[in-house]
């Protein structure tokens, strides 16, 4: 860390972004090219955002590529990292951003229905990571950042399939903190409440459902995918390097655990 300054930065540093069309991904990514990072992001569907965003972060000077790719599928993850070594040569930054959120009700739920949010929140979390940690470990260097969720942590009724892979998702930051620490790899998990995003805009354009969520929250406001972002940032630049295996809670206090 520079000696008489104290500053945000990724200067030069390359980070992927899974799910960065829109949202908390698009955030993060506009965020770490304000702070000097290249990025590489993937979509699904949304082209158009996808390249939205990609014209954003090159008008800040940085470079961005983005690629269409189901990460669920580890041949897919797989090209991602490849394409991000080819293009750049390194890879310092992953944040595993990619998720789904639908209802489901037990003994209504179809297998169709658990099957694809394990398959796209957990699985797709677990490929990104599995292709990226070869080269992090042969640089000795590496940042990895799991989006989770307050359901992961206190379960949600009627989603019970999100919580449960987001669940997940924290127990796997956990068990690879410890295991990548060795080679200077953090790997720490955000876990948000409610976001205004288009995954919860079906309740939160409800007006009469937005507010009582707001309520739940003592801050007394949703968040926007910025407000997610920002400690996003923090768990990737140099402020943080102590910091591995924890769950960074934003959700303006509706859900206190530790």
């Amino acid at each position: 860390m520079e000696k008489g300054r104290l500053m945000i930065s990724l200067e030069d540093q390359v980070a992927i972004i899974t799910g960065g069309s829109r949202g908390i991904g698009a955030a993060t990514a506009v965020l770490f090219a304000k702070a000097g990072a290249n990025i590489l992001l993937t979509y699904v569907q949304n082209e158009k955002a996808a390249k939205e965003v990609q014209e954003e972060i090159e008008l800040l000077g940085r470079k961005c590529i983005i690629i269409r790719a189901n990460v669920a599928k580890a041949k897919n993850a797989k090209k991602v990292v490849e394409k991000a070594m080819q293009k750049f040569g390194q890879i310092d930054i992953l944040v595993n951003n990619a998720g789904i959120w639908t209802h489901g009700e037990m003994g209504k739920m179809t297998e169709e229905t658990w099957n694809e949010t394990m398959e796209i929140n957990l699985n797709g979390t677990f490929h990104m990571i599995n292709a990226t940690v070869p080269y992090m470990k042969k640089r000795h260097f590496g940042k990895i950042i799991n989006i989770s969720s307050t359901a992961g942590q206190r379960g949600e009724a009627f989603h019970s399939h999100y919580a449960a892979s987001k669940g997940a998702i924290i127990s796997l930051t956990k068990s690879l903190s410890t295991e990548l620490g060795g080679f200077n790899i953090n790997v720490n998990s955000v876990a948000p409440g409610w976001v205004d995003t288009d995954l919860s805009a079906d309740v939160l354009r409800n007006q009469k459902l937005a507010e009582e969520a707001r309520k739940g929250i003592p801050i007394g406001r949703v968040p926007t995918a910025e407000d997610i972002a920002g400690p996003i940032l923090f768990l990737a630049c140099d402020l943080s390097r102590h910091i591995t295996g924890e769950i960074l809670n934003v959700n303006g206090g509706s859900v206190l655990v530790g």
